[in-house]
């Protein structure tokens, strides 16, 4: 396993489930007092029909045999119906997120906004001076929330030189192919530049996640692991630790870098259905906050029609770190 080669479809079996073992994280600690655990019964989930885009008609199984699938876990109204380790993975294995943690950050935001700590219609040099020479000057808190900065950012994996990769290099986790690429996160975000007016068409960009971590920190002076420890996994009943990968200066790789189990995940979704009321009777993000989430702003549908790339998802919209898919 080397830097070239982690994320090559050979690897990711094991490099997935074995990212502290790879690169530098840190725990975003449990609360081993207030682990719930989750009621299961067993349904046929698998013998499920699916009828695809093609018009194919596949089980569950199938579909799952299909891919590269880890573990899979369904639950219904609390309870889990079904849950499947392939391979490697054990329920107490944590499993890279990827852009799913972009959620988990959404939600720390979300209370720390609750608690006045940030306003999401605020400048980010209200917290962050230093973006006052980037890109960033002029945009909100709210724009990198529904990603709507005018901040110039290809995520185009395919390409070594997109910006996703060069944030790669500059965290530690690719090879060097650019050298003036900056060492740390935070000196590649200085350094973006703006290419539209803030506010405009939604875009994906994975740097608009790792702008709110720094806010975040920035906002409560305490160090991202422990705000997300204290906010959001230890007041969701999680049975284990999740962590997240640090690059040379300690930041984290807010936007794809938490690895957490199968079951963990599933408890933190059953706070968003909660209406951030977890598992263990905690409120651990305002419920306004989730019906915001749902609801968007009055032209988060428009935005993301407008967006420049291919979404997919007619219809859809992306607000607060969630994809909503459909109307």
């Amino acid at each position: 396993m080397t830097l070239d080669n982690w994320q090559s479809a050979d690897q990711l079996g094991w490099t997935f489930q074995h990212m502290a073992e790879i690169f530098t994280t840190a725990a975003i600690s449990r609360s081993i007092e207030s682990a719930v655990r989750l009621p299961t019964r067993s349904e046929p989930v698998h013998e499920i029909v699916l009828v695809g885009p093609d018009g194919v008609s596949r089980t569950v199984g199938e579909v799952i045999a299909a891919t590269n699938t880890d573990g899979w876990m369904v639950l219904d109204r609390g309870t889990v119906i079904a849950e499947h380790y392939l391979g490697e993975l054990q329920p107490s294995t944590p499993h890279l997120l990827m852009s799913v943690s972009k959620s988990i950050v959404g939600i720390v935001v979300g209370e720390l906004v609750g608690r006045g700590l940030i306003d999401v219609e605020a400048p980010l040099t209200r917290y962050v001076p230093e973006l006052g020479a980037s890109g960033y000057a002029g945009a909100t808190v709210r724009n990198v929330l529904d990603m709507r900065s005018g901040i110039k950012f290809s995520e185009n994996y395919l390409d070594p030189y997109a910006e996703v990769r060069l944030l790669d290099q500059a965290f530690g986790w690719a090879p060097r192919l650019v050298p003036d690429v900056p060492e740390t996160l935070r000196g590649f975000l200085r350094s973006l530049t703006q290419a539209a007016p803030h506010g405009g068409a939604f875009n994906y960009r994975s740097c608009e996640t790792d702008i709110l971590g720094w806010v975040c920190e920035a906002a409560t002076g305490r160090w991202f692991p422990e705000l997300a420890s204290d906010l959001v996994w230890s007041r969701i009943g999680a049975e284990f630790d999740a962590n997240i990968g640090l690059d040379a200066e300690g930041t984290g790789m807010f936007d794809g870098g938490i690895s957490a189990t199968l079951g963990d995940l599933a408890r933190f979704g059953m706070m968003i259905l909660g209406e951030g009321t977890s598992l263990t009777g905690a409120q651990v993000v305002a419920p306004e906050w989730i019906a915001d989430t749902f609801a968007g702003a009055p032209d988060s549908r428009q935005a993301f029609a407008d967006s420049p790339g291919d979404n997919r998802m007619p219809g859809g919209m992306y607000r607060n770190q969630f994809w909503f898919p459909y109307a």
